[in-house]
């Protein structure tokens, strides 16, 4: 069920506009020196580097790429970013967990929303109402990607991180298990001699590719494909009147005329709101379903404006080879987005961490060369801490949006408690959530009888408009 809250977003915070506040709650603080406590591990058989510390390439300034240098330079890791857009607008919900706050310190102000009441509607336009079960402290977080990556960079600058305006072109790798280090080629935009930028050179014991679903480092390494979905997203400016509707709400609608294999959604910003959808079968048709999901809307987003189009592709699971020698992917690079939600700026985050600790860890600070085996302590944590939740979403995909009347089910299902406190709970803490036994029998006999009422109605249906 935590498909259901991956597509949440936004609340508003205008109490907290225009102040850097942190997080100061105990978990935030625990989460903190359990990120700066892990004990350091190097190899003795790495050789010792002799007179510099260990220098790394981040490419890509997004969550995975901010977290992964802010780590690595604290670290005392020599750190480079490279970023082609430093004012990029990915198209992106924007939902982040409540968890994400703490975990990763962020500040009150670069969250426009606070989602606490979520919308589904169905197919047939039935509307179930989610959020009753949640606590008065708990939310889920609306963040501008915009705004958040800037900050995830800037942090990561102050910590001691070089951040270069660049585009990554590609790199010469050494011989595999040599030793010796990779070359990086880039253009870099800080340059006034050339709209294009100036080609550059560098040399790097490490890469992380933090670049995205189109990732060139991924290229780079042979990482192989996979299939992705493509999201399009408008901002739309609405009236004042009808945004207050959406100051603490966002809707998700299902159905095969916003989407055959996704969801439509309308997430609310700082002063505006994110109508958008996506597919993965029919991507040619995503405009059409843009439309329809304008359409289903119309009434709460009427004498809105355009002010941004946008529009990326989203990968649909991981890439087949995520680590070669002394290379890493991370985050969209690595295809760390959920099936049947999306979400993917918390995975990319926590990615960008758990491989930049992977590599502190096994340089002890900087100080040694690293191995393939040190990246792959990387995969392996996360891997063991979160495949369960893609496999989990990869099912309920499968189950519930293959058809207009098992979206059906899945709508009505979202009416009972049960589901969401479980849902909630799961999205909001990235933890498995044990249920009740007698409870968990009664929610699968439940999803049992609204698959049967919904086939039943479809058959129903067919013989009607045959």
């Amino acid at each position: 069920m935590a498909a259901i809250s991956s597509a949440m977003a936004a609340g508003q915070n205008s109490d907290f506009l225009g102040l850097r506040l942190s997080s100061t709650s105990s978990e935030a603080r625990n989460a903190n020196r359990r990120r700066l406590s892990f004990q350091i591990r190097a190899s003795k058989s790495s050789p010792r580097l002799s007179g510099r510390p260990l220098r790394v390439a981040v490419i890509g300034g997004g969550p995975a790429g901010g977290a992964a240098a802010e780590t690595l330079a604290k670290g005392g890791v020599e750190t480079v970013l490279i970023e082609r857009k430093l004012d990029n607008s990915k198209p992106c919900g924007g939902a982040i967990p409540l968890c994400m706050v703490a975990e990763f310190d962020l500040p009150l102000d670069i969250i426009d929303r606070k989602v606490t009441k979520m919308k589904m509607i169905s197919p047939s336009n039935v509307a179930v109402d989610i959020g009753r079960t949640l606590k008065p402290h708990e939310y889920i977080g609306m963040v501008r990607r915009e705004v958040l990556d800037a900050y995830l960079r800037d942090r990561a600058a102050e910590a001691g991180a070089t951040v270069v305006n660049g585009l990554f072109l590609k790199m010469d790798s050494p011989p595999a298990g040599s030793g010796e280090r990779y070359k990086i080629y880039y253009n870099e935009y800080n340059s006034k001699k050339s709209a294009t930028g100036e080609k550059k050179e560098m040399e790097v014991d490490a890469v992380v590719g933090a670049d995205g679903a189109n990732s060139r480092v991924a290229k780079e390494i042979g990482a192989g494909d996979y299939e992705y979905a493509i999201a399009f997203q408008e901002r739309v400016k609405i009236p004042e009147a009808k945004m207050e509707y959406y100051k603490d709400r966002a809707e998700m609608y299902v159905g095969d005329d916003v989407s055959p294999d996704f969801y439509g959604w309308v997430f609310p910003k700082c002063d505006h709101v994110a109508v958008g959808t996506g597919t993965v079968t029919h991507k040619s048709d995503i405009k059409r379903f843009q439309a329809a999901t304008r359409l289903r809307a119309c009434d709460k987003i009427a004498g809105g404006k355009i002010i941004r189009v946008e529009a990326h592709p989203i990968p649909e699971h991981p890439r087949p080879r995520r680590v070669l020698d002394r290379v890493a992917l991370v985050g969209d690079a690595a295809g760390y987005v959920t099936k049947c939600s999306g979400e993917g700026i918390y995975f990319a985050a926590k990615s960008g961490r758990m491989c930049a600790e992977a590599i502190v860890e096994g340089s002890a600070k900087g100080t040694r060369m690293i191995d393939e085996g040190d990246l792959r302590k990387y995969l392996e944590k996360f891997d063991k801490t979160y495949w369960p939740t893609y496999k989990v979403l990869d099912v309920l995909q499968k189950v519930f949006y293959r058809s207009n009347s098992a979206r059906e089910a899945f709508v009505e299902m979202c009416a009972d408690d049960y589901v969401q406190k479980m849902t909630f709970d799961s999205y909001l803490y990235k933890r498995v959530v044990p249920g009740n036994p007698l409870d968990d029998l009664k929610l699968a006999i439940n999803t049992i009888g609204s698959l049967v009422r919904s086939s039943a109605l479809r058959r129903e249906m067919a013989k009607i408009t045959a």
